[in-house]
């Protein structure tokens, strides 16, 4: 009887690889690692942002700016003669002996290559990201048979994408004030870029394997919906590019609008794995659409042309709902310009803690772009052209004298942003400005000036000496806010406060205006932003105020130094790094020192 032969075994050197079924798990590993390290690195970052923003302050803003009856009834306490300079207990400055140390470690995070626009933490943030991203889309992956691996990432990629580009983020409620949707766009814009560079290996492997088999790249509706969506993410991105953002913003905001949604229509019908990833982003955009609606206000204001490089806007009827140091994104309904909306820094302090005697919000808008230009155009023509007479306005608002008002309709959408540090917690507060970039630092010096002069150290403040550095191209802008500058310095000179500023002027294209400001020195000449925080630490009480017994007895340390810059990347670049020097130098000397930088760029 003949046996029967068991049945020849094929071999199989490479298992089966099912894409729908492996591709995803990777999906849900990604998405689980990185919101563990997100809400890691937000429970350890907790303790740090309640010490460092006012209480009173975390939840300001949250249903947007508002006119409130208290405040009109508000009466600034007067300041008063036998105001005295806070005084930094022993213990107190044992504990900042602390903080010196460790902000002097991490003040590393800080430094700051040129032309990047990103400092060493967003680099170390971002090269793990993208090495997480990578692992996950190569790991045992076959991208050159199947590149499905890499079309998944793309999609588990759009909820960070979302999560911190919109406005109204979880995050900068969770973060307070200063640690807004500016301060986390990087984080968008990198994860889009990655999002686009794994959509195109899949887009272009799948590409390459349709032409190597032999098979048309064009001919089923999932092949075309994928091309169009890879086209339509190309054309987000590349619009994207800074040049873009700072020459056609107006394109670039609406590119950006329209091509993502088209791009989700298209990703939708492309795949079936792509609804659950666009759900999130849909509802991120939703809640943030839903909070800008409460944060709307359609205002009457003035346009007020200072000269054809400033247009002040005054907002009457606004008077809480934002702290110092904020933003708004600000329409103004003039000619055809209506649709476009930009962030502008409120200048002044809310009324409850300002020197500043106006009611309502003012905006500075530098005549820097075409929507600028055109604003400025036309808050001059139709000063000109209209019967309003030249208003006197120093006796209604230290904003102006002489100028014309011109009648206007805005929408103010915010405030947003604000300073990550509270100023007042500091002995000694150093202020950089550049340019327009003095609208933020201008909010803050008013705030603290009138926390510390005007109404009396409410929340303990500590601050005895503050320098306010502002560099300007010309000696005309120096009367872009000099009233404001003038009101804050008299406010100082009635307390113990020591208050300075300095203004550089890096070019002599005009000459010396009429403008006196007290406890001013102007130089010609672009200063060594290192060289003005040094010289800042080397005299711990200033130059312009005689010691106390108390404080001779006092060891030679500072209660904490802090600096805030804003303007132009180079300043705030340098400001960084000035502070990073300084800090691991000095820093356990002085306290430490905190930095808040605000960069006024696209």
């Amino acid at each position: 009887m003949a046996t029967t032969a068991p049945f020849p075994m094929i071999p199989f050197p490479l298992p089966f690889y099912d894409s729908y079924e492996i591709d995803p798990q990777w999906q849900l590993k990604f998405t689980v690692i990185w919101a563990l390290a997100l809400g890691v690195a937000t429970i350890l970052s907790l303790p740090a942002i309640f010490r460092s923003i006012h209480p009173k302050q975390i939840l300001v803003g949250l249903l947007g700016i508002r006119e409130c009856n208290a405040a009109k009834n508000y009466a600034p306490v007067s300041s008063v003669e036998c105001d005295v300079p806070a005084l930094v207990l022993s213990d107190s400055r044992r504990r900042n002996r602390v903080y010196g140390f460790l902000r002097a470690i991490g003040s590393i995070c800080h430094l700051t290559p040129p032309k990047l626009g990103l400092n060493l933490s967003h680099m170390v943030l971002i090269g793990a990201y993208l090495g997480l991203l990578g692992y996950c889309i190569g790991h045992e992956a076959r991208l050159m048979e199947n590149p499905n691996r890499a079309g998944f990432m793309a999609l588990a990629q759009l909820p960070i994408v979302f999560l911190f580009g919109t406005k109204n983020s979880v995050l900068s409620l969770l973060l307070g004030p200063g640690n807004g949707y500016e301060r986390l766009n990087f984080i968008h814009r990198w994860s889009g870029r990655g999002m686009f560079f794994a959509a195109l290996a899949h887009g272009s492997l799948w590409i390459r394997n349709r032409v190597r088999w032999g098979r048309g790249v064009v001919g089923s509706p999932k092949a075309i919906t994928g091309l169009a969506a890879l086209i339509l993410l190309c054309v987000i991105v590349l619009t994207s590019l800074p040049i873009f953002r700072r020459l056609l913003y107006r394109f670039f905001i609406v590119t950006h609008i329209v091509a993502y949604v088209a791009f989700a229509i298209t990703i939708f019908h492309h795949t079936s794995f792509a609804g659950l990833w666009l759900y999130p982003p849909m509802l991120l955009y939703a809640a943030d659409m839903l909070l800008r609606f409460f944060k709307y206000r359609v205002k009457d204001a003035q346009l007020i042309a200072i000269d054809d490089q400033m247009t002040l806007i005054r907002v009457p009827d606004c008077d809480a709902g934002w702290a110092a140091g904020q933003h708004v994104q600000l329409r103004v309904f003039f000619r055809n310009r209506f649709m476009e909306s930009h962030p502008l820094s409120i200048v002044t302090a809310p009324p409850s803690t300002s020197c500043i005697s106006n009611e309502g919000i003012v905006l500075a808008v530098r005549a820097c772009g075409d929507w600028s230009k055109e604003l400025n155009e036309y808050a001059n023509s139709d000063a000109q052209q209209s019967h309003v007479s030249a208003l006197t306005l120093k006796a209604e608002s230290e904003l102006a004298t002489g100028f014309a008002e011109v009648p206007i309709r805005v929408m103010l959408d915010g405030p947003y942003g604000g300073c990550s540090i509270n100023l007042g917690r500091y002995e000694n507060v150093l202020f950089l400005a550049g340019g327009s970039g003095a609208t933020f630092t201008i909010s803050l010096l008013d705030d603290l000036v009138a926390r510390c002069a005007k109404l009396r150290r409410p929340g303990d403040e500590k601050t005895n000496r503050i320098e306010f550095v502002w560099c300007i191209r010309s000696f005309d802008a120096m009367e872009w806010f000099a009233p404001l500058l003038a009101t804050i310095v008299d406010t100082a000179m009635k307390s113990a406060l020591d208050l300075h500023i300095s203004i550089f002027v890096t070019s002599l294209r005009s000459l010396l205006p009429d403008v006196t400001l007290p406890n001013t020195g102007i130089r010609v000449g672009r200063p060594s932003i290192s060289a003005l925080l040094r010289s800042f630490v080397s005299t711990p009480h200033g130059p312009n105020r005689a010691l106390t017994d108390k404080e001779l007895a006092m060891p030679p340390q500072y209660g904490g130094v802090a600096v805030c810059a804003s303007g132009p990347e180079s300043l705030t670049r340098e400001a960084a790094n000035a502070v990073v020097q300084v800090n691991l130098s000095q820093g356990i000397r002085l306290g430490g020192i905190a930095l808040h930088t605000e960069k006024f760029s696209m």
